[in-house]
């Protein structure tokens, strides 16, 4: 996955930001591969602006992304099926979930060129344990999927060709729940791990008490007693789907 020039990474982040306000996710699965030689050129132009307040601007784009897509209130699969460096690692890293093939490539190699990974840092050291995170950081070598899956960075693992079915039946699982219960989840997942055990606790019972109340909770309780499915509503087609990362990142509402 080649670097990200600053206006796709603004018309990326718009999208995700007009996603976030229709709470819709629909996401064209778009491949595309970046020559070695065209990846290196990105690098060389960003290198070479040379600007202080460019550079400023292009990592506050960068974090304002990432952080959106934690503020979607459905989770965000990443689909990964080459090489995620660098950024693309980060953006891996960013999402909910990620389901790799098993010919992918994960390293956060900018030390390689004298640059730590400053901002791949923070999304990398919050799924990966601290050692391993500082030493793909500090030693830029690639690791395979199934490595990135023992560290936490990846859920699955499948064949090139099997790649999309997997990610389809990740998404049945979560499309199966109720949609309420999932976006209260996962605002709560990440509010509780930046702030302490009893805040998290307070927060957790707040929001647990908030989804008892909800006609999904009771649905699902109802259905249990009479020992039938629940009959949940609220997805719709296309609402979920996945992030693909084999080349350019590409999300946009239909």
């Amino acid at each position: 996955m080649s670097p990200m020039p600053p206006n796709n990474l603004k018309l990326t982040h718009v999208s995700v930001e007009k996603l976030y306000a229709t709470q819709r996710l629909s996401v064209p699965l778009k491949r595309k591969n970046t020559p070695q030689a065209t990846a290196a050129e990105k690098i060389t132009e960003l290198i070479t602006t040379g600007q202080l307040a460019y550079y400023e601007t292009l990592f506050a784009q960068c974090a304002r992304m990432m952080v959106a897509l934690q503020r979607l209130p459905v989770p965000v699969i990443a689909r990964v099926q080459g090489i995620a460096t660098a950024a693309g690692c980060q953006l891996v890293a960013a999402c909910d979930l990620a389901v790799a093939a098993s010919t992918a490539r994960f390293a956060v190699s900018g030390i390689n060129l004298g640059l730590f990974c400053s901002s791949p840092s923070v999304a990398l050291s919050r799924n990966v344990a601290r050692k391993a995170a500082f030493e793909m950081l500090v030693t830029g070598e690639f690791i395979s999927a199934e490595e990135a899956k023992a560290r936490g960075l990846v859920n699955r693992v499948a064949p090139p060709e099997a790649i999309d079915a997997e990610v389809d039946a990740l998404v049945a699982a979560i499309v199966a729940k109720p949609r309420v219960a999932v976006a209260l989840g996962k605002q709560l997942f990440y509010r509780q791990l930046e702030v302490g055990v009893e805040a998290a606790y307070e927060d957790a019972g707040r929001t647990m008490a908030c989804n008892m109340m909800d006609e999904a909770a009771l649905e699902g309780v109802q259905a249990f007693i009479e020992k039938r499915k629940p009959a949940w509503s609220g997805w719709t087609p296309r609402e979920f789907a996945s992030s693909p990362l084999s080349g350019q990142p590409s999300l946009s509402p239909d």
